[in-house]
């Protein structure tokens, strides 16, 4: 089965609701025919009107992180339900500048994962190495433990839905791009572990790459086997890089 592409936005702590209500706009209006599914996930002040301003359209919304409890006295968390309710779509986990300056672990990953699939959201769990873990020779024991650590205790009939944002760390706001190679040899090692814990389903899941994607690199990224999408950061902010990473879809 043909995997269709995801382009998704990460806009992090940038945008005001007003200047993401306008960049929604724009980006609905010139999607023209585009085949591909697009996401862009705001800071949780601006979920509503990136909503309004995706109505109608085919811009989905999601969230950038959820807590793994319904409800309860965790002052500035948000969970799944309420994430749901205010009509996302999806949700991302696990993302390095959470496990970074946030101290998430493969443990916490796993239960926000669950909360996710609880809510009946569709999770993109993020994973990625540093560049001392790539250099030392590390990719794949770190790639492997974030996989199996954040799916442990999950059944793979709850996963249909799931997708994987491979991010190298090192590639993040850099402005330095893994080589087409090593981004597929990546994705291709990701699905292979997807496989061992997942079985066939491994197949039909979107593997998407993150770390400095633009309008540039796009199309040679994307025509790869084994990458389905892109996790976008900078280029997600202005609507013509955005726009131009998703017409390379």
């Amino acid at each position: 089965m043909a995997r269709t592409h995801l382009i998704a936005g990460n806009w992090k702590m940038h945008l005001s609701p007003a200047e993401g209500r306008e960049l929604v706009t724009s980006i609905a209006s010139g999607l023209g025919g585009t085949t591909a599914e697009i996401l862009v996930c705001p800071t949780a002040l601006g979920i509503a009107d990136a909503i309004a301003a995706a109505a109608g359209s085919k811009v989905q919304v999601g969230a950038q992180n959820c807590h793994w409890e319904v409800k309860g006295a965790f002052t500035g968390e948000l969970s799944a339900e309420l994430i749901q309710s205010a009509g996302c779509s999806h949700v991302l986990l696990g993302h390095s500048e959470r496990r970074q300056f946030f101290h998430e672990t493969d443990e916490t990953v796993s239960q926000r994962l669950k909360a996710v699939l609880r809510a009946g959201l569709v999770p993109v769990l993020c994973i990625g190495e540093t560049l001392s873990e790539r250099e030392s020779g590390q990719l794949e024991t770190v790639l492997r433990q974030q996989i199996t650590g954040a799916l442990a205790g999950i059944d793979a009939a709850q996963l249909t839905q799931l997708v994987v944002a491979y991010e190298p760390v090192w590639a993040i706001g850099t402005g330095v791009v893994a080589s087409t190679e090593q981004a597929q040899e990546a994705h291709a090692f990701v699905r292979s572990v997807l496989a061992g814990v997942l079985g066939d389903l491994a197949n039909d899941l979107r593997i998407l790459y993150g770390g400095s994607v633009k309008p540039g690199n796009a199309a040679e990224l994307l025509a790869q086997p084994d990458i389905d999408g892109a996790l976008v950061g900078g280029a997600s902010l202005k609507a013509e890089d955005f726009l131009g990473i998703i017409a390379a879809a």
